[in-house]
C-alpha cells in the first residue's frame, strides 16, 4: 500500500514528496485506523484524506464548513481529474438527490458535504445507503464546546457517524489544545484512534503585536503593512468595523473587498472568490467568520481588534504565507478592544435564567403546529435581552437538548423555531448548569490567555507553541520581542537571585487566597510591593499587612527595583494579573513551584537602581525621568526616520515611540546610560545609538 500511496501521489497529485508528516497519516489512514491530525495551515491536511479516497474501494465524505473553500478544492480536484462533487445549501434538492443518486452507483470518489446537512433525516437516511470508505471531519476544532469556534451542527456528527454504519473516520485541525483534542476524540467515537501532531511552528511567519492607543494610530500602522506587503487580510472584531476599515483602504486606492456575517451566503461567497481569484489585494473581514481562503500569496495579516483566543489568532494568522515565503502577522493591540470581546463571550454563554425566558417565550408564541417564526432579533426584544447573540446561544442549548430544533421559514431570509417536546414546562428543562458554568470559565481564559500574549515580553511564537502544549520550544528570531533587544539579557538566576525572587512569590502567596481552581489574588502589584519592602503606610496596617511573615523582607531592594523585578516574572509566566475592576496579582502553577524551588525559569533581570548615578546634560542624575520636551521629541523621530529608511526598516524596528519618550525625558549621555531603558540593548545600542547620543550632547 507505501507503494501505491507514493505513485498516486506522483500520478494524480503531481508531487514527488511528501511534505512532513503527510506519509505517517497516509499511512495509518490507509491502514484502517481511526484517528486524529492536527497540522499547521499551509501544512498539506486536504491531501492527508484526499490521496486515500483515491486509493480506498468506496465514497470519501469530506466534512466542510466552509462553502466557497469546499467549491475551490472539489474544483482543483475535479482539473486533476478525480471524480469528486460536493453538497450543501447553494444546491437545490433535486440537485442534492442526483448527486446522492450517483454517490449510490459510485461515480464519485471524493464528496464535500456541509455539516448542517446532517440536520435532515431524509439526507442521513439516504446516505445509508451510501457505501463510505472513509468519515473524513476538516476544521474539527469546531465539534468541541471547550474550543474557540464551536458549532453545533458538528455535534450531529458522531450520531451520523453511527447511522452510517460506523466508517473509518478521521479529523484534522490546525488549532487544538490537549483538552480540545480529548473531546474530538470523545464526541466522534474514534476507537483506538492514532494522533499525529506535526506542530503548530511556522517559521515563515513573523509576529508582531503592535501597542496602540488611538483608532487613528491603527489606521496609520495599517497605511504602513498594507504600504509595504500589499497583499493581504485585515480581520476587525465587528460588521460595522469591516464596513469602516473596507472604506478606508478603498480611499487610499487599495483594492479590497469587505467580508461579514451581514452578508448574504452568495455575496459572502462572491466576494471571497474575487480575492482568491486575485480580482483584489486585500480581504477585510469579521474575525467571527473564519473565512478559509486558500490563497497563496498572503504577505500580510492584521488583527485590528484583538481576538478572543490565542486558538482563533493563530489560525487566522496562518492564512499567511501558505506559499512559504515570508509574510508579516501584526495585532494592534489596546486594551479597551477586550470590551467587544466580553461581549461576545457573554452572547455566546447564555444564562441558565436567559435559556428559561426563551424557553418560555416559545412556549406562549407557538402556533398549532408548535412553530414560532419571530427572528433572533424579535425574541430579543420581546425577553428584553440586551446582548442578541444570548438568545441565539439559548436557542442552541435548547436544540442541543432536545427541547426545540430550528428549521428554515420557505420564502423568508430567516429560520423559525419548532418545539420539539411541547409538553415539557420551563421548570422541567434538564440543563446542565455546570457545563454551562464550566464553558464560560473556559472561555474566559482563553480571552486572558490573549491578554497575556499581548502583554508578554518573550518570543511571539515560542509563547503560542506553549500555549498548545509544545515542550520547550526555541524562539523565532523574526518576531517583533526576538527582533528588539528587550529579553537578549534573559537568563538563570543566581543564589542570591533565586531566594529574592522566592521570597517575592512567597508574598504574592501570602496576600492570595488558595481555592480548589488555584491561587485567586486579593491585592495588586503596588500593595504587594509596599508589603515587601515593609512600608507604614495606612494602607498597609489597616488590613495588618505589616502581621505577614513576608513584611519588610526586601526592604534593601526598594521599590523601583521590585516593580522591575513584578515585570519580568510576569513575562516569566511565574504570576499573573487577574483583571477586572481592580487588577490583583496572583501565582500560576509554575509561579507556585518556583516558589518551592521546583521550577527552573529565566529573567530580564532588573538593574539596581540604588546607589550614586551620574549627571546627565539636564542636570538630573542618570535614568532620573525629567518632563518630556515635545521639540526634543520630534527631533529623536526625525533621527528615527533617517536611520530608518538608511537600514530599510519601519521606525519601530529602530526603537518605538515609548523609547524615544523615554529618552527624550531621561537625555542620557552614555551608552550606560542609555542601556537602562527598556528597548536600549546591546545589539541596537551598537546599530543606532550613537546619533541619538550626539543629539543630547549637542544640546548641553
Amino acid at each position: 500500500m507505501p507503494d501505491l500511496a507514493r505513485e498516486t501521489l506522483q500520478g494524480a497529485f503531481g508531487f514527488e514528496e511528501f511534505l512532513e508528516g503527510q506519509a505517517e497519516i497516509v499511512e495509518e489512514i490507509l491502514t484502517s485506523r481511526d484517528g486524529l491530525a492536527v497540522m499547521p495551515t499551509g501544512g498539506g491536511k486536504s491531501l492527508c484524506y484526499q490521496l486515500p479516497a483515491l486509493c480506498l474501494e468506496g465514497v470519501t465524505i469530506v466534512v466542510s464548513p466552509l462553502i466557497a473553500l469546499m467549491k475551490d478544492q472539489v474544483d482543483a480536484l475535479v482539473a486533476k481529474g478525480v471524480a469528486a462533487t460536493l453538497i450543501n445549501s447553494t444546491l437545490s434538492h433535486p440537485e442534492q438527490r442526483e448527486r446522492i443518486d450517483r454517490m449510490r452507483t459510485g461515480d464519485y470518489k471524493l464528496v464535500y458535504v456541509a455539516p448542517e446537512r446532517f440536520r435532515s433525516e431524509g439526507f442521513v437516511a439516504a446516505m445509508r445507503e451510501v457505501k463510505v470508505a472513509l468519515f473524513a471531519i476538516d476544521e474539527a476544532h469546531c465539534l468541541s464546546q471547550w474550543g474557540h469556534d464551536f458549532r453545533p451542527d458538528y455535534l450531529r456528527l458522531g450520531k451520523a457517524r453511527e447511522v452510517l454504519g460506523g466508517p473509518q473516520c478521521v479529523a484534522f485541525t490546525a488549532t487544538a489544545t490537549p483538552v480540545v483534542r480529548e473531546d474530538i476524540v470523545k464526541v466522534l467515537g474514534l476507537e483506538q484512534p492514532f494522533q499525529i501532531v506535526t506542530g503548530f511552528a511556522r517559521a515563515n511567519l513573523s509576529f508582531n503585536i503592535t501597542p496602540v492607543e488611538t483608532k487613528a494610530a491603527k489606521f496609520r500602522r495599517t497605511r504602513e503593512v498594507v504600504g509595504e506587503h500589499r497583499t493581504g487580510i485585515v480581520y476587525c472584531a465587528t460588521r460595522k468595523r469591516v464596513e469602516e476599515v473596507a472604506e478606508t483602504l478603498s480611499s487610499w486606492g487599495v483594492r479590497c473587498i469587505g467580508y461579514h456575517g451581514g452578508m448574504t451566503e452568495e455575496e459572502r461567497e462572491s466576494m471571497q472568490d474575487r480575492f482568491i481569484r486575485r480580482e483584489v489585494d486585500v480581504a477585510v473581514a469579521t474575525n467571527a467568520f473564519g473565512m478559509g481562503i486558500d490563497r497563496s500569496d498572503v504577505r500580510f495579516v492584521i488583527h485590528f481588534e484583538v481576538p478572543g483566543s490565542v486558538e482563533a489568532y493563530y489560525q487566522e494568522a496562518g492564512r499567511a504565507g501558505r506559499d512559504g515565503e515570508t509574510a508579516h502577522c501584526e495585532l494592534l493591540w489596546n486594551y479597551a478592544d477586550t470590551r467587544t470581546q466580553e461581549f461576545f463571550l457573554e452572547g455566546s454563554n447564555p444564562g441558565y435564567g436567559t435559556i428559561c425566558q426563551v424557553y418560555q417565550f416559545l412556549q406562549g408564541e407557538a402556533d398549532e403546529e408548535w412553530e414560532v417564526h419571530a427572528s433572533v432579533e424579535e425574541i430579543t426584544a420581546a425577553v428584553e435581552v440586551k446582548n442578541g447573540m444570548a438568545v441565539g446561544s439559548a436557542l442552541a442549548v435548547l436544540s442541543r437538548g432536545g427541547y426545540v430544533e430550528r428549521f428554515d421559514v420557505p420564502g423568508q431570509r430567516r429560520r423559525g423555531t419548532r418545539l420539539s417536546r411541547p409538553e415539557v414546562e420551563v421548570g422541567e428543562l434538564t440543563i446542565d448548569r455546570d457545563s454551562l458554568e464550566e464553558k464560560e470559565r473556559r472561555d474566559r481564559q482563553k480571552l486572558q490567555a490573549m491578554i497575556e500574549l499581548c502583554y508578554g515580553t518573550g518570543c511571539r511564537q515560542r509563547a503560542i507553541l506553549e500555549y498548545f502544549g509544545e515542550e520547550e520550544p526555541g524562539e523565532c528570531g523574526t518576531c517583533d520581542m526576538c527582533r528588539s533587544d528587550y529579553g537578549t539579557d534573559r537568563r538563570a538566576p543566581t543564589t542570591e537571585e533565586d531566594l529574592v525572587v522566592r521570597k517575592v512569590l512567597s508574598g504574592v502567596a501570602r496576600m492570595s487566597r488558595r481555592t480548589s481552581r488555584g491561587w485567586e489574588g486579593i491585592f495588586g502589584r503596588g500593595r504587594i510591593v509596599q508589603m515587601l519592602t515593609g512600608s507604614k503606610s495606612q494602607e498597609v496596617l489597616r488590613v495588618r499587612l505589616h502581621e505577614l511573615s513576608t513584611y519588610g523582607i526586601l526592604k534593601a531592594k526598594g521599590t523601583a527595583y521590585l516593580n522591575e523585578l513584578f515585570h519580568s516574572l510576569h513575562d516569566a509566566g511565574l504570576v499573573v494579573t487577574q483583571r477586572g475592576e481592580y487588577p490583583l496579582v496572583t501565582l500560576t502553577p509554575r509561579g507556585e513551584e518556583a516558589m518551592r524551588g521546583q521550577h527552573s525559569y529565566c529573567l530580564v533581570w532588573p538593574k539596581s537602581l540604588r546607589g550614586g548615578r551620574a549627571k546627565n546634560p539636564a542636570g538630573r542624575p542618570e535614568g532620573e525621568e525629567g518632563p518630556l520636551d515635545p521639540a526634543l521629541y520630534e527631533r529623536l523621530k526625525l533621527v528615527r526616520s533617517n536611520l530608518a529608511r538608511e537600514h530599510r526598516l519601519p521606525p519601530y524596528g529602530v526603537f518605538s515611540n515609548k523609547v524615544l519618550e523615554a529618552m527624550a525625558r531621561m537625555r542620557p549621555s552614555s551608552v550606560e546610560a542609555a542601556m537602562r531603558i527598556k528597548g536600549v540593548g546591546a545589539v541596537k545600542a551598537e546599530r543606532f545609538l550613537a546619533p541619538f547620543l550626539e543629539l543630547f550632547r549637542n544640546k548641553e
